[in-house]
């Protein structure tokens, strides 16, 4: 079911501090879905689930939008398949070599064995946290 909804954009700064007066800086609506890409056959959601990712902001409960049309680069973050598990990290590539890395050090990284089912399944381009 894909529901449209819309919020008004304020284009000023918001002071983590002092009031700021702010009516006079409103801007277009702002649908949500229309920013990450939401309603497009190549996007989809996920919830984020364990620590590993906390260093790069996703935390448990955190919902990703990851995005199946985009190509990994190194740096970016991918949901990936390896050997029939998924898993969110950070994707590097050096030479040959693919790494996932973990963006919290309690965790270790994975090196890809070349001979693993290994499948990048699409690229984290944003993410949503509900306090």
């Amino acid at each position: 079911m894909r529901t449209t909804a819309s919020a008004p954009l304020v284009t000023a700064s918001v002071a983590c501090g002092f009031p700021s007066p702010a009516e006079d800086s409103l801007e277009r609506p702002l649908d949500l879905n229309e920013l990450h890409g939401i309603g497009a056959p190549s996007v989809f959601l996920v919830r984020v689930a364990g620590e590993s990712m906390t260093g790069r902001g996703l935390f448990p409960g955190d919902i990703a939008v990851v995005d199946k049309a985009r190509r990994p680069r190194s740096g970016c973050i991918v949901v990936a398949c390896l050997n029939g598990d998924f898993t969110m990290k950070t994707y590097l590539k050096r030479g040959d070599e693919v790494i996932l890395k973990a963006e919290n050090p309690a965790f270790p990284d994975i090196t890809v064995p070349e001979e693993a089912d290994f499948q990048v399944w699409g690229v984290v381009t944003g993410s949503s946290r509900v306090f």
